[in-house]
């Protein structure tokens, strides 16, 4: 056996010649080389012709060429065939080039390409896909038009796809591919379907083609649409079926869906709190938050134990509440690092973007959802208010919502002032004064809130002084301040600090609104009307700026009181303001509608008594004025003119005896009063009654009391003339043209009232007392209060306003 083996002699070398130079191929010293240089030089273009005969060629071409290492060299001839040149094919050389060819290696020679051919689309298959395209662009039109809004265009969308697939299903049966149809596209087309009917309020049809969808054993997964047929019967308030369907959902959802799971237990507990089944409820919300907890589904769980009033499940939820984690970055994790410049880059660019927007809203929305909690539990899990806040507060203080506890405690002062214990609330506030900065400012804008509306602007001024102290910019802080500077008509401070507030805070319209009116207390009623048109544009519905808007002429303020009343249909004053204005512009038709409006709605208003009272007068209607006079009557039972009024009514219209009695029960009333006497005189004398020396002997008596006080008078003031001569000139012109312009105004009065021997027809209008003045005064227009912590929205919020509607 080991003959056959052949065995290496050692002197022979199986890779020998490998290595081998041949200096013959050395192309890169030939610049160098002196002697191929001068051949070069001395035989370039000299070299014979190409000779014609092949004999020589053709003898060398079948002597294979062999190279130094003994190989047969590429392209030689060998056995009578050609090695190929495969080494240089590629690069477009072939050894059956012939004489003129020219080097093409891209074929650019042969000219341009033929052109394509075209598709045929007449085959069945295009046509197919012609319909499959125009279907899938029907779905992303309709998807497009439901997130602009165009719900109806959306579902018309939907309803072409449909169609469009129905064809396409009818095509690919008639042409024989019934096998192939294509399901993913079924199914998408009726799923747009039934989610446009469900937006637009079709809920029967949205229901009838999501049971196509579930009842077709082959879409795969189709029974979570039960869920959006749950959410549809919700929508119906069909509450029994909406669990069924949550319930069928849930059971075909696999456990690997854990997060899809958890939505619908919390649907299927919310259902359960609208049917008022708070028992089950709770279990759905306690399964949630002993797998998955979360914010809202523990702020529902407390609801529900508050409505089955559970104090210490309220606890033991609230707890719960304040541990869940909402994997949302500290706050340091964005603070600049001065140190790291790569650092501070990336934190500025992160700073701001989308997922920290997300992080700060979801914090904020569990701060809220916890400050809702503790303030409705607080009052019930304990027998005292206060004994439950201050246990939310120590529970708050060992969580990590750390700062809400400084919040509770303000919210315990505002529950103190809903029960009207203002002592406690003020107390309850004063404890912050020691706290840190912010929540100081907070405590001490409230205080000096509370101070304002109990008029003590002394100390509303100290507190507002001590809360910009501590928080400088807070706009809440600066409008209280410039309310007791416009309370002490120092208008041009209130003005400056309310500039500093809304610099502070632009949309803080609070200071806007009382900048205006610091500007009309100033007369400047130019920035006053910019001020109250800025705030327009920005409180476009809003009565009490628009009421402000009527500095303007005439025809202008009618046309805001208009748009004030299209807000407030019913308000009385700016019916009656109306009314005024059209007066003044001469329309008595349209002043006596909008004042009998007002009067209407408010029949307590003495103005608009007297007007409408003196335009039935005007009007000769004498019978309807009666009813205004006598309702003024009531409002002012002291003031004898209603009353006169009331009897020169019935004089007017003729009922000389009601009259005379409504005369009579006047003077029993006021005994003195001349005009009710000289009546009595006419009317006893004219009816021809015995009572007229009695009243005729009254009334002399009257005069002379009334002349023996005119001449009294008359030496009182000459006396105090004498006696004041040492006084300043000023003050002695002063009182004395007061005393001309009393004796002025009560002699026009008494030549207003009728002689006695002048007929009944000649009492006028001008018996109303045009110069009577409300006793209560001009009301002063104050202004608004920034009171509390804006970021605080609760019932307490609403007092900011501070003032009437339409303040005078």
């Amino acid at each position: 056996m080991i003959d056959h083996v052949h065995l290496a002699v050692e002197e022979e070398d199986l890779y020998s010649g490998y290595n081998d130079y041949n200096p013959t191929f050395d192309s890169e010293e030939l610049e160098n080389d002196v002697g191929f240089q001068q051949a070069v030089r001395i035989s370039h273009g000299r070299r014979p012709p190409v000779s014609t005969d092949y004999s020589v060629t053709s003898y060398f071409a079948r002597i294979p060429l062999v190279s130094s290492m003994g190989r047969t060299m590429t392209g030689a001839v060998q056995d009578g065939a050609a090695r190929p040149m495969t080494a240089v094919r590629a690069a477009g050389y072939t050894s059956s080039l012939t004489r003129g060819s020219t080097f093409d290696p891209l074929g650019q020679s042969r000219g341009p390409a033929a052109p394509l051919e075209a598709k045929n689309e007449d085959t069945p298959e295009e046509k197919i896909k012609i319909l499959e395209k125009k279907v899938n662009d029907l779905i992303k039109e309709s998807c497009m038009a439901q997130s602009s809004g165009a719900s109806q265009l959306a579902l018309e969308k939907a309803k072409e796809a449909g169609r469009k697939e129905r064809t396409l299903v009818r095509q690919r049966e008639h042409s024989g591919n019934a096998d192939h149809i294509n399901l993913d596209l079924t199914y998408s087309v009726l799923l747009n379907l039934a989610n446009q009917y469900a937006n637009n309020d079709m809920f029967p049809e949205a229901l009838n083609s999501y049971q196509v969808i579930v009842k077709n054993k082959m879409f795969s997964n189709a029974g979570r649409l039960k869920v959006n047929m749950a959410n549809i019967y919700v929508k119906q308030k069909s509450y029994p079926k909406a669990i069924k369907f949550y319930r069928m959902a849930l059971d075909q959802i696999s456990n690997a869906h854990k997060e899809m799971r958890i939505k619908i237990m919390q649907n299927i507990g919310v259902v359960f709190v609208r049917m008022g089944q708070y028992s089950d409820a709770i279990t759905s919300f306690e399964h949630i938050m002993s797998e998955s907890p979360n914010i809202k589904t523990g702020f529902n769980l407390i609801l529900c134990y508050y409505a089955i009033g559970d104090r210490e499940r309220m606890k033991k939820a609230f707890q719960k509440l304040i541990s869940v984690p909402l994997g949302v970055d500290d706050e340091d994790k964005y603070l600049p690092s001065h140190d790291d410049t790569d650092s501070e880059m990336v934190i500025e660019a992160i700073k701001n973007d989308k997922l920290h927007q997300m992080e700060r809203d979801l914090k904020v929305l569990a701060e809220k959802y916890i400050m809702t909690a503790a303030k409705l539990i607080a009052p019930a899990i304990e027998t005292s208010f206060v004994t439950g806040f201050d246990w939310c507060v120590d529970m708050v203080k060992s969580s990590h919502y750390v700062e809400l506890a400084n919040d509770l405690e303000i919210n315990k002062a505002i529950t103190y002032l809903r029960q009207k214990d203002f002592n406690q609330a003020v107390e309850t506030l004063k404890t912050f004064e020691k706290k840190d900065s912010r929540v100081k400012s907070a405590a001490a804008t409230n205080l000096s809130f509370l101070y304002f509306l109990e008029k003590d602007y002394d100390q509303a001024d100290r507190y507002a002084d001590l809360a910009m102290t501590a928080d400088r910019y807070n706009p809440a802080a600066i409008i209280n301040k410039a309310n007791t500077m416009f309370v002490k008509q120092d208008y041009e401070k209130a003005g400056e600090l309310y500039k500093e507030a809304l610099r502070n805070d632009s949309s803080f319209t609070e200071a806007l609104y009382n900048l205006g009116l610091t500007y009309k207390g100033l007369n400047h009623l130019e920035e006053a009307l910019d001020c109250f048109l800025k705030l327009h544009a920005i409180l476009r519905n809003s009565a009490q700026v628009m009421y402000q808007l009527l500095l303007e002429e005439p025809q202008q303020a009618i046309e805001w009181l208009i748009q004030v009343l299209s807000v407030t249909h019913t308000d009385p004053r700016a019916l009656a303001k109306l009314g005024e204005l059209y007066d003044g512009e001469g329309d008595k038709s349209q002043a006596f509608q909008y004042y009998y409006e007002s009067f209407r709605y408010f029949p307590s208003n003495i103005d608009v008594i007297e007007w409408l009272g003196a335009y039935y007068i005007e009007t000769q209607f004498c019978e309807k004025a009666i009813q205004y006079f006598e309702r003024a009557t009531l409002i002012q039972p002291t003031q004898v003119k209603w009353q006169l009024m009331v009897a020169s009514c019935y004089r007017r219209s003729g009922n000389y005896q009601r009259a005379l009695e409504t005369y009579k029960d006047i003077h029993r009333k006021f005994p003195e009063n001349m005009e009710c006497l000289r009546f009595l005189v006419r009317l006893c004398t004219d009816m021809g009654l015995k009572e007229v020396q009695e009243y005729a002997t009254k009334l002399k008596k009257a005069e002379k009391m009334k002349e023996i006080r005119e001449q009294s008078g008359r030496e009182g003031s000459a006396r105090s003339r004498r006696e004041g001569r040492e006084g300043s000139a000023d003050s002695g012109h002063s009182s004395s043209s007061n005393n001309n312009n009393k004796r002025e105004r009560l002699s026009a009065k008494m030549r207003s009232l009728p002689g006695s021997n002048e007929p009944y027809e000649a009492s006028s209008p001008k018996e109303i007392d045009a110069s009577y003045v409300d006793p209560l005064g001009p009301q002063m227009e104050r202004p608004k209060t920034g009171a509390k912590k804006r970021v605080e929205d609760d019932d307490f919020a609403d007092e900011e306003l501070g003032d009437d509607l339409l303040p005078e």
